[in-house]
């Protein structure tokens, strides 16, 4: 185990620090849980709808580069703690929403809060962990993140909101819980030390936390110009299209099948659970054969093949099936794109934040695109069909992708 910190502490840490990413998905996909009550409370179009579901993923298309620069040279605590927040508060002024401009301004600041979360958590367990022991932790946060974004499904929507007085109640007492973990978290990444232990942990000299102009150039022409990092790039912006177009739409989608909205709330959560078990496998199997770049290849054409099995069947087993294998195919996808960047030559651990914020950046304009798309050719066509075609097409990309990468440079 590493000198920085005792297993058992260092596991604590990581646990804590999850919790930030499990209400922020929550506050995050509560919006697309609710969204067929909103948009008629609102009277938002199908447009206006896939615009604010793919907000988040907008926000971070022009900062997330450079939130993953601060992160790297901040800390994981304060950055953590920051992001934490910057969302709750941005949670809790959803609530007031009284249309689409006030409604999309809110969400865009929770995506802000958002990037701190991304790229803290992948930090924090560089940090925290060498580079051989950071599989476990990593898949510990990513299970904490799935398990938020199904419980504003299966909970949010069907008990929580009820409980509370509808998504108002339920989007202000998110944000409040929200701000009192954020400064609990500062309280205690503050006890530990976590930022302290920043620049040791990755044997940074004090040019690697410096944010001057010259350092800051200096790394990211690393990253930009990273051949291999690029190819990475294009998988996680498939990646993000096909999560966030299906999650934000899928309940959407079902109810217009003839789903209750119970019903379709607890389909969705499948969409998660798949993903979470395809996180905790496909990385420990790429790891165990040494074929990670063959996993991408692999997850990419079942994910397409489980979004054609959704356009092509109604209601039944055959359209369980689908959404089940489709959250399995993106989920592996999810750990994949976070493990490779610090094992990369010229990479590793000193530039992990700035290395899944370049990924994000250009990602999440497929993440913003996803779910906009959907709701754009539903608008044209009053079809899902044509959207999610678009979704299955970034499958192949992504196996595509894999398939350069493992050719060009092996696997690993």
């Amino acid at each position: 185990m590493t000198e920085r910190m005792g297993r058992r502490r260092a596991y604590g840490a990581v646990v804590v620090g999850t919790l930030t990413y499990t209400f922020l998905m929550f506050s995050w996909f509560s919006l697309p849980a609710y969204l067929p009550v909103i948009i008629d409370e609102l009277g938002l179009s199908s447009t206006q709808a896939g615009v604010v579901t793919g907000a988040v993923p907008l926000t971070y298309i022009p900062i997330a580069l450079f939130t993953g620069v601060a992160v790297d040279r901040i800390g994981p605590g304060r950055s953590l703690a920051a992001g934490v927040l910057i969302y709750g508060v941005a949670q809790l002024v959803r609530s007031f929403a009284t249309g689409f401009p006030s409604l999309l301004a809110a969400t865009l600041l929770l995506g802000v809060g958002a990037t701190a979360i991304t790229f803290g958590l992948p930090k924090l367990v560089s940090v925290l962990f060498p580079p051989a022991e950071t599989g476990f932790p990593s898949s510990i946060y990513l299970v904490g993140s799935a398990a938020g974004t199904a419980s504003a499904f299966a909970l949010g929507r069907p008990i929580l909101g009820p409980l509370l007085g509808g998504w108002r109640g339920l989007f202000f007492w998110t944000g409040v819980v929200a701000i009192g973990y954020g400064l609990l978290w500062a309280v205690v990444s503050r006890r530990l030390g976590i930022d302290a232990r920043n620049r040791a942990a990755n044997d940074a000299d004090a040019a690697d936390s410096s944010l001057t102009l010259a350092a800051i150039r200096r790394d990211l022409k690393a990253v930009l110009t990273h051949r291999e990092l690029q190819l990475v790039v294009v998988v996680g912006t498939m990646y993000l299209m096909i999560a966030h177009g299906m999650q934000g739409w899928l309940p959407t989608l079902l109810e217009a099948r003839g789903y209750a909205p119970d019903r379709a709330g607890r389909m969705t959560s499948l969409l998660v659970a798949a993903n979470v078990v395809g996180v905790l496998t496909v990385p420990a199997v790429g790891d165990r054969f040494g074929a990670r770049r063959t996993a991408l290849l692999v997850c990419g054409l079942i994910a397409g093949l489980g979004i054609s099995g959704v356009i092509a069947s109604e209601l039944g087993l055959l359209l369980l099936g689908s959404v089940v294998v489709t959250g399995f195919g993106f989920g592996g996808l999810s750990p994949l794109i976070r493990a490779i960047p610090p094992e990369l030559e010229g990479i590793g651990a000193r530039l992990t934040g700035t290395a899944v914020g370049f990924i994000f950046a250009v990602g999440e304009i497929g993440g913003f695109l996803g779910p906009v798309l959907v709701g754009t050719l539903y608008d044209l066509t009053g079809s899902y069909a044509p959207g999610l075609g678009l979704l299955a097409s970034g499958g192949l990309v992504v196996a595509v992708a894999g398939g350069v990468l493992r050719y060009r440079y092996g696997d690993s």
